[in-house]
């Protein structure tokens, strides 16, 4: 027997009262979970929980926070002289030894870290925009104007960078950073475009995209809402691949002259080292210098390759059964499969195993 507020209650399912829910109640169903911007958000930044992409990241973290704390890392002003210890080698005073006019090379390396990554970042953020304005308009648009748009980007896609960037720093005594990370961004900006392009031509025909035009949905609306959180593990790509490009192109420029030695960075350093000499007695004025760039650039890869491994399904799959046979303790580098069984070792053949009772 039940009382009347049993009743109530078994008669009135669990959340009477919205009818969103009672109706999934009473059909059978969950509630299903809304695909919002800020969902598909978090699944595209699930690229960089990849371990590849971790350590990568936090090699640049690294870079970052001794970029921004550079005065309170660096002993020393970079530019200060002191000729009484010119090409002294690595010791507890000078970490990393001086150079031929008593400047300290490690202070030197952690201020010029500063101008790569300012350079850098600045570079890869206006390639990065320019790409997806024109990359993603030229994928949704059709007819002339998408054609016209893929053949703006195919002129920049030849245009040859180097040269560019050489004639352009040379019209100014004292190029400022933001002019040197233009001229960078302008001439690397195309392949991104192209890939954007691409990729969004091959989602403006999915059906959800048809619903959104269909509904009468604005083009801005369109492209920000239903397209750009699909195409984020696409930009987070070429946002990598860009700023390699940029760090290569700031420490070559540097290199060879054409920046002014007032811009301190790590290209600068391995030009003084070249202008005297200093190869290849002098291994801790130049080696730090091309260290630095290179880890840079192995820290940019892993993000790359993490990002490679969350966008292509196959290398996903890949990569995540290898790391599940290494968490049983699975060698995959061994000649001979091992096989792991918890079941009793046979009795070997032709041999009766017998058992008598007493």
């Amino acid at each position: 027997m039940t009382t009347p507020a049993q009743e109530t209650t078994l008669a009135q399912p669990a959340g009477v009262g919205a009818p969103e829910t009672l109706a999934f109640a009473v059909a059978g169903r969950q509630r299903p979970t809304k695909n919002t911007f800020w969902s598909q958000l978090r699944a595209s930044l699930a690229m960089f929980s990849n371990p590849k992409s971790a350590a990568g990241l936090i090699i640049m973290g690294v870079f970052v926070l001794v970029a921004i704390f550079a005065p309170w890392i660096a002993p020393y002003d970079p530019n200060a002289q002191n000729l009484d210890e010119t090409l002294q080698p690595p010791s507890w005073e000078h970490l990393l030894g001086t150079t031929h006019i008593g400047q300290d090379v490690f202070s030197q390396l952690v201020y010029g870290t500063r101008g790569v990554l300012v350079v850098g970042f600045l570079a890869t953020i206006m390639a990065t925009v320019v790409a997806i304005i024109i990359g993603v308009t030229a994928g949704y648009l059709r007819g002339w104007k998408s054609e016209s748009l893929s053949a703006f980007s195919n002129v920049f896609l030849v245009i040859p960078g180097l040269p560019l960037m050489i004639i352009v720093a040379s019209q100014f005594e004292d190029p400022p950073l933001w002019l040197i990370a233009a001229v960078l961004g302008l001439t690397g900006w195309a392949w991104g475009a192209r890939v954007l392009r691409a990729q969004t031509m091959s989602l403006r025909n999915r059906d959800f995209i048809q619903a959104a035009r269909a509904n009468g949905e604005p083009l801005h609306r369109i492209i920000l809402v239903e397209m750009l959180p699909n195409l984020l593990a696409i930009i987070a790509s070429s946002f990598v691949g860009t700023m390699t490009a940029a760090v290569l192109g700031l420490t070559t420029l540097a290199f060879i002259g054409v920046i002014p030695v007032s811009n301190l960075n790590w290209g600068t350093i391995l030009f003084w080292a070249q202008q005297n000499n200093a190869f290849p007695d002098y291994w801790w004025w130049y080696v730090p210098a091309g260290l630095c760039i290179a880890l840079l650039g192995v820290a940019l890869s892993l993000i790359n390759f993490g990002i490679d491994e969350y966008v292509n399904p196959r290398l996903r799959s890949a990569g995540e059964r290898a790391r599940a046979m290494k968490r049983k303790g699975i060698n995959l580098n061994a000649a001979v499969t091992q096989v792991r069984t918890d079941t009793p070792t046979a009795a070997p053949v032709g041999r009766t195993v017998e058992s008598t009772t007493e």
